[in-house]
């Protein structure tokens, strides 16, 4: 098994206690009524059968749902992107985050999750108070075909195709370690967010080569900042297990 350079012990030293600040008013939020109205109309749009989620990113290791089945799945013209720009939740206004989307080109190896058989609407409108909580953001929820080892199908898939306010695509892997390594929110930090990301896929056996090269860039990051806190006698590197 391949053996990260981030950490436990690295990604520990990131963290420290922010104070959510709530809504910063340059969104505007969705309200009951219209997440009721985008779950009906992503259902409407939906296959028929059973509902499936894709999952790149923290869904893999925190899903908040309830699943039957799970198995990897690819969507192609598609690659993970840290280039959302964040200052709330693992980022702050005097230290802005960044978290995962996809964004447009290449392939994206991921885990699809089954959805016990239910009323769609109500399973839709669950996950999309989960992930999304404006309408800006409604754009980026949208049917993904994936493949599988059996065959093709679509699966709902969130923080797709972003683009515009609040998203700065493109960046170099070095400019985002820099800031992996130094952001933190009120639900954890940057470097906890890509720990996770990375040891999980590990554990799929998915091998996501720029998301293992930033963890390695990241880890470096973190000593440059910390050296004087982190004791010789730390390993350099860890067997990929998640951070619950």
């Amino acid at each position: 098994m391949r053996r990260m350079s981030l950490t436990p012990e690295l990604v520990a030293l990131c963290q420290r206690e922010e104070v959510d600040p709530g809504p910063s008013g340059a969104w505007t939020q969705l309200n009951d009524d219209d997440f009721r109205a985008l779950a009906l109309r992503l259902s409407g749009e939906a296959d028929d059968g059973p509902l499936w989620v894709f999952a790149y990113g923290s869904l893999i290791w925190k899903p908040a749902f309830e699943s039957v089945e799970q198995q990897r799945a690819s969507a192609h013209g598609w690659h993970r992107s840290f280039c959302l720009d964040l200052v709330r939740w693992r980022g702050s206004a005097a230290q802005p985050g960044l978290m995962m989307a996809l964004e447009r080109g290449g392939r994206c190896d991921g885990v699809i999750y089954r959805l016990p058989d239910g009323e769609k609407p109500a399973q839709i409108e669950r996950l999309l108070r989960r992930e999304i909580d404006d309408h800006e953001s409604v754009s980026s929820v949208r049917w993904v075909p994936v493949r599988t080892t059996q065959g093709s199908l679509r699966a709902l898939g969130f923080w797709v195709g972003v683009t515009g306010k609040g998203t700065s695509l493109g960046q170099p892997l070095e400019k985002v370690a820099w800031v992996l390594a130094r952001a933190c929110g009120h639900i954890g930090s940057g470097a906890e967010y890509l720990y996770n990301t990375v040891s999980h896929l590990e554990t799929f056996g998915i091998h996501d080569r720029n998301l293992w090269r930033l963890q390695q860039l990241v880890a470096d990051e973190i000593r440059s900042i910390h050296g004087h806190r982190i004791a010789s006698s730390e390993p350099q590197a860890t067997e990929v297990a998640a951070i619950t």
